[in-house]
């Protein structure tokens, strides 16, 4: 798995000299992409797939070592599914539903955070993230044999970015010297430590938390059962205040240990000393090799704005969270979903501009949504102080013997995507008695069809869904079109489709975005409420 010469996990896009090279004058190109992570990647992919030439620019030539982000979530999954990218993730990662909650050495009690069925995909897997961008890697490969206009430059290094009215220039640095390009609109996918925010003199406001973790990922056979398992106050207490178990592919274990504040980071990454907390953890006799470890500070930030301009920021670039509850390439995959329709309509003289500060807007809600869960679930995890210890102490007492209490703990609000309540772009809520779960804003949740599931037949572009209701088969605005999706909730197994967007009501019309999210509703078709809704929705108002 391994390329420790070049300190990749998988070197996948190497150095080779491009034309822009040669050019003299900077090449423009319509969209390039600062950084070649997942979110980056991500971006070439959803972009590439609409036809819009893009060309990413990495510092590296492939995917770094370590493990770093483990947990996906369902809604990853199904926005990769759409790329067609999730089925080698799914058959490489890890399933789980179930999660434990202990204090000291008893559980507490255990939820699923899947329990109902009739979707596509688990409520999470576990993969480790270089394993998680290989697999769009590898899409973006075949992608490019079918057409699309996909660069990925390795060992290019962005040195500076010259923001104009209507472009900005980019001085790249290369093994063969520098040179320049122009970028109609440029993303910064180049992650927390973000070169291209410190560039524009951007920054983060927001909360860095007094605590650290330490990240070991070992190799070992062990009996723990697919689960999180997470405990408080661990009666293996010499490894830390609270501590979280993973299980992920190719038998390594994720282990989270809580170590405090003032401590000697240097010394507590010597393996002796993360030996001693595993041994502590895992008891006498059980033989394992460490193969990655880390230590990590929480912070709870993002910038204040996505968009500046012809530059606009996505994944940890834009915010950052807690890792507890798999908020942060979860989310940064969702800034992706968000973007990509947006900016491609808007490159293809399809909506104007400001469409794209919808992006910002929707985007800086699922980022504060992220922070505030994020936040939450470290105040919970450290309290900070006697009061408010025992006052957590107090609800894990509680919710092992009530279940009235066990919403009230919190082992981090796990990631699950994001509605966009009282967005710009929401249309009429008139689906009598329609389901809150659907409403505009809210991302379509899965259901059982006859030939499959509901979300792969939506497509890429906008959709007009409707179930047991007459309508034609496309609606068109501004050379924007709606394709029909004709249901019946005869087709849906135990009436999921039913209960999942028609709730009381007898027929159902939704216009849905190319993100999969509800732009509007209503009980009938009226052409000239969802022509009026579509036009709302690439903000042509």
């Amino acid at each position: 798995m391994l390329d420790d010469r070049y300190g990749l996990a998988f070197k996948l896009y190497p150095y080779a000299k491009c034309a822009d090279q040669d050019a003299g004058a900077p090449v423009r190109h319509p969209v390039v992409v600062l950084g070649g992570g997942p979110i980056g990647i991500a971006t070439a992919l959803d972009l590439g797939l609409q036809g819009i030439p893009v060309v990413v620019l990495d510092d590296h030539e492939g995917i770094g070592q370590g493990s770093r982000a483990i947990c996906f979530a369902k809604r990853t999954l199904e926005i990769c599914d759409r790329w067609g990218a999730a089925a080698p993730m799914l058959g490489k990662g890890v399933v789980w539903n179930l999660g434990k909650v202990f204090h000291e050495d008893r559980k507490v009690f255990e939820f699923n955070l899947l329990p109902e069925d009739g979707h596509k995909f688990p409520a999470f897997i576990n993969l480790q993230q270089p394993y998680f961008e290989r697999f769009l890697v590898e899409r973006v490969r075949e992608a490019q044999t079918q057409g699309a206009p996909i660069e990925i430059r390795g060992k290019n290094r962005v040195d500076a970015a010259e923001v104009r009215d209507d472009h900005v220039l980019l001085d790249v640095m290369t093994p063969e010297g520098p040179y320049r390009v122009a970028a109609d609109w440029l993303i910064g996918a180049d992650g927390a430590g973000s070169p291209l925010r410190k560039m524009m003199g951007l920054d983060f406001e927001g909360r860095v938390f007094t605590d650290n973790f330490l990240i070991a990922d070992i190799r070992m056979s062990a009996n723990f059962p697919t689960e999180r398992w997470f405990w408080f106050e661990p009666s293996f207490k010499s490894s830390g205040a609270s501590c979280l178990l993973h299980k992920q592919p190719d038998g390594i274990w994720r282990v989270d240990f809580q170590i405090g504040w003032d401590v000697d980071r240097a010394k507590e990454l010597k393996e002796e000393n993360i030996r001693a907390r595993l041994d502590a953890m895992l008891g006498d006799g059980v033989e394992y090799e460490i193969v990655w470890s880390s230590i990590y500070t929480f912070q709870c930030r993002r910038m204040k704005r996505f968009r500046h301009g012809r530059v606009l920021f996505a994944g940890d670039a834009a915010h950052q969270v807690s890792p507890f509850g798999a908020r942060g390439a979860n989310s940064g995959i969702q800034d992706v979903d968000n973007l990509g329709w947006k900016l491609g309509l808007v490159v293809a003289g399809k909506a104007p501009e400001s469409l794209l500060d919808t992006y910002c807007a929707e985007r800086c809600h699922g980022a504060d949504e992220n922070i505030l869960n994020s936040t939450r679930s470290t105040d919970f995890i450290t309290p900070k102080s006697a009061i408010s210890h025992l006052f957590r102490n107090a609800v894990l007492d509680l919710a092992e013997r009530h279940a009235f209490a066990r919403p009230l703990v919190n082992s981090g609000r796990l990631s699950v995507p994001c509605s966009y309540d009282a967005g710009p772009l929401n249309g009429a809520d008139a689906l009598t008695g329609g389901p809150a779960r659907t409403r505009p804003g809210a991302p379509c949740p899965d259901a059982p069809v006859a030939d499959g599931y509901l979300l792969e037949r939506l497509g890429t572009n906008f959709t007009l869904l409707t179930i047991d209701a007459d309508a034609p088969e496309a609606v068109e605005d501004g050379g924007i079109t709606a394709t029909r999706l004709a249901l019946s909730t005869s087709e849906s197994p135990a009436g999921a489709l039913a209960e999942r967007y028609l709730g009381d009501a007898s027929s159902g019309v939704y216009l849905i975005r190319p993100d999969q999210h509800v732009a509007a509703r209503w009980d009938v078709f009226e052409a000239d409420a969802v022509r009026a809704a579509l036009h709302h929705a690439c903000a042509k108002e």
